[in-house]
């Protein structure tokens, strides 16, 4: 249990930190794939315990931050540089390596007490940074108990998660001076539209350009309705019995196998309309985020590299919509089958490309997924999913141990939904899920899925030390 809710944080430092070596100043146009993510910032956070930091003082890993964060701008000078607009209106990367801002600050509470499972109240606007004018802020906060929680904010625009990931990866070790095992490129070569350019209807019913949206409604009852981010656990055996419903229809082949992720949405879906009537036409909206690199490499080994250390975004947002009715009546394997049906439409290299040319297109008018554009109201939600399924929360190690615990943070402001899947510090198979929902959704999550879902507790996070 967590003992202490409220807590305040007192900042006591702010500085630049920018690359280690000199940057010359540059230009970095935004890729297609990139145009098509809203100005929205991400947050990510590590909770370091005290157990390891003998004889490190928290100026002494302050110190080690700041030191390896300028040695590792120098191969990721994007995030030293700022977002500008250009001619077009569109937004591009200047690479003047103006510098990071890095906060010290000071929490008067206890790791222990340190309430996670509501990180509105424990992180937001205390533990991560908010960002200011680079592409990146940092900040290091000194816990009463001598532990550490580190936090960064950066803007999607220019990032994904699997971007971020290979910076903060490189980030630690640099601070333990290893070479850095996934330099990043930013080859923006790779993503070109096609001459001539073409993509498929699948495409055009994914995206939309923001001039088509219709003018935004407010639902009655909007001011009341607010999402709010809950992080919790859900334990290994619930994950595998999540899977082995969905396939219990399914021959064993590996090809008919539900993946992890698929059964996950699956219950998912089925959870946040588990309460609400069944009776008319109203439907619900989940979308899961699917990373193109893997996709554009196509067996060609001879890109694995480059496009597997692509820095930038390379992000489709396939969607399914279904009638809440059938949702709730229908088992969760024909869910499950439903999501990994819409999923295959993004799993090819001809639609990456094809959204590139989509982009490329429209340009310079902006684009906007479906699922974020489409009306949302209570009666009729959408959830996007993105698995974090390759967090690094085992190899965030500065020096001083492996992180207690590590959480994306994303709070994004919208009425869809977002929810990532994040693998436990632990490594033995749990997941730490991420979730931002409205109010009402959460408590049927709640109600009809605590057998799944744990709330993360002081008593778990320990447990995993």
């Amino acid at each position: 249990m967590y003992r202490k809710r409220d807590f305040p944080v007192k900042v006591s430092k702010t500085e630049v930190v920018a690359a280690a070596l000199p940057v010359q100043d540059h230009w970095l146009p935004l890729s297609n794939l990139d145009l098509l993510l809203p100005p929205v910032d991400v947050g990510v956070f590590f909770c370091y315990d005290n157990k390891h930091n003998i004889g490190l003082s928290f100026g002494n890993m302050v110190g080690v931050l700041k030191k390896a964060l300028a040695q590792t701008l120098v191969s990721y000078y994007a995030f030293a540089g700022r977002l500008v607009k250009n001619a077009a209106g569109e937004p591009e990367l200047l690479c003047s390596n103006c510098g990071v801002d890095f906060v010290e600050a000071f929490a008067d509470v206890e790791l222990k007490d340190i309430n996670l499972y509501n990180p509105d109240e424990s992180v937001e606007g205390k533990l991560v940074p908010e960002r200011k004018r680079g592409v990146l802020a940092v900040q290091a906060t000194e816990l009463k108990c001598g532990g550490m929680v580190v936090g960064c904010t950066f803007a999607h625009q220019v990032a994904d998660a699997h971007s971020a990931n290979m910076f903060l990866v490189s980030w630690a070790e640099m601070a333990q001076f290893k070479p850095l095992s996934q330099p990043p490129s930013f080859r923006r070569s790779l993503l070109l539209p096609r001459r001539p350019g073409g993509y498929e209807l699948s495409v055009a019913n994914m995206y939309v350009p923001i001039s088509a949206l219709p003018p935004p409604e407010d639902e009655p009852g909007d001011a009341h309705r607010a999402a709010v981010s809950r992080i919790y656990y859900i334990k290994a055996d619930r994950v595998n019995e999540l899977q082995a419903l969905a396939n219990i229809d399914n021959k064993t082949s590996k090809e008919k196998k539900r993946t992890k992720l698929e059964s996950f949405c699956g219950f998912l879906w089925k959870m946040i309309v588990s309460g609400k009537d069944s009776a008319g036409d109203n439907h619900c909206r989940l979308g899961i985020v699917v990373d193109g690199r893997s996709r554009l490499i196509d067996g060609d080994e001879s890109e694995a590299k480059l496009i597997g250390s692509y820095f930038g975004n390379v992000l489709s947002i396939p969607f399914g919509e279904k009638k809440i009715e059938e949702l709730k009546e229908k088992p969760l394997n024909w869910v499950a089958n439903e999501v990994h049906a819409f999923l295959q439409s993004a799993m090819t290299k001809e639609h990456f490309l094809g959204l590139i040319d989509w982009v490329e297109e429209h340009r310079p008018e902006l684009g906007l997924s479906k699922i974020y554009a489409a009306r949302v109201t209570k009666e009729e939600p959408a959830v996007v999913v993105s698995s974090g399924q390759h967090f690094p929360v085992r190899k965030m190690d500065f020096g001083w141990g492996i992180p207690v615990f590590g959480s994306y943070h994303f709070p994004w402001g919208g009425k869809s939904g977002y929810v990532m899947p994040m693998p436990s510090p632990k490594g033995n198979g749990d997941w730490v899920v991420y979730i931002h929902l409205m109010q009402d959704q959460l408590e049927l999550i709640e109600t009809n899925a605590a057998h799944v879902f744990s709330p993360l507790t002081s008593d778990y996070l320990f447990s995993l030390t």
